[in-house]
């Protein structure tokens, strides 16, 4: 085994990786580091590395308690922000989140699972990273300081004034983010922010901000802890809030959830069957006739009619399940 020298050891273990990244000096001094609560220390955690690992995963669990009260107390923004894509896609907008790093996976995540749980189109709910496809899995050097892709990637999708662009930065100073919703902004596009730093240049950007502040991190700086169960919180309320209000739900069940796999199949025959009040049997024998349409199938069993019968009531009521069941 080759020897390593104490500088060696020392570099390759202690010493910060150097990037270069270019930025604009007047966009660095404008904002203080200390200023930024996910960037401030948490006195809770200054001994982290001397803690057991009991110590530490029960500090890190009373630190997450306060992610859902401070959620909590954005609910207003949020739901202003459901309103928007609703009124958007209604429209033949879209929504489309931007992030990078952290964010941007949780904006990736969030977009990628609409169309297998509401059975909306692949383009209906996007999302665009810094970095490209790469940065999914891994860290891209420089990529969320590259304005000109954001813009390059909302250009190519060609927004409109029904869509609505979100943005997720937890520092609320990402400039892949700040010039994806300025580009979006010049469109006529709503912009929404998701932040944990209120008092940022996102807020001046964005038409609704959704700022859940959730305070210093148990590792200083590292916001893929609270922050970003913050984010995925508050994703997970736009996307389904949304497609509840468009219809994509029937009571609490997937009505429109895309048959996968053998599992989500099985799961199919269960939603059905719970809507319906009937059995499993007669809901596989239903959704067999309907062509495997569950709305179809589902006003099927509800109403006792044969398929022709319930794809026109489905078509007479504009596809609206229940206008269609007469609820």
């Amino acid at each position: 085994m080759p020897r390593i020298t104490d500088s060696g050891f020392k570099a390759k273990y202690f010493e910060a990786p150097r990037y270069n990244v270019s930025m604009p000096k007047s966009f660095r001094s404008s904002i203080p580091k200390e200023s930024r609560l996910t960037e401030q220390r948490n006195k809770a955690s200054r001994n982290l590395d001397r803690m057991t690992a009991r110590e530490i995963v029960e500090l890190m669990n009373r630190e997450d308690r306060k992610v859902a009260v401070a959620v909590g107390r954005e609910i207003p923004a949020i739901a202003r922000a459901v309103d928007a894509i609703v009124a958007g896609i209604r429209k033949g907008g879209r929504l489309i989140y931007a992030g990078a790093g952290s964010s941007g996976r949780m904006a990736v995540l969030d977009a990628a699972e609409c169309q297998p749980t509401f059975g909306t189109p692949a383009k209906l709910v996007q999302a665009v990273i810094a970095g490209g496809e790469r940065a999914i899995t891994q860290a891209v050097e420089g990529a969320e300081d590259d304005v000109r892709h954001a813009a390059r990637e909302l250009r190519k999708r060609r927004l409109t004034r029904h869509d609505v662009v979100v943005g997720v930065t937890a520092s609320g100073t990402t400039p892949y983010v700040l010039a994806a919703l300025r580009y979006a902004r010049g469109r006529g596009a709503t912009t929404v922010a998701i932040t944990s730093n209120r008092k940022m240049p996102v807020a001046r950007v964005a038409k609704i901000v959704i700022a859940v502040e959730v305070g210093p991190e148990v590792l200083t700086g590292s916001t893929r802890m609270k922050a970003g169960t913050a984010q995925k919180m508050v994703l997970n309320m736009l996307s389904t809030a949304s497609m509840a209000r468009l219809g994509h739900v029937y009571e609490n069940l997937m009505i429109d959830v895309v048959q996968t796999n053998e599992k989500v199949a099985k799961r199919v025959l269960r939603i059905l069957a719970e809507a319906s009040g009937k059995s499993v049997s007669a809901a596989e024998h239903a959704l067999r006739a309907a062509g495997h349409n569950m709305r179809v199938a589902l006003v099927m069993l509800k109403l006792g009619v044969g398929a022709r019968e319930a794809k026109n009531r489905l078509k007479g009521a504009g596809g609206e399940l229940r206008r269609a069941l007469n609820e």
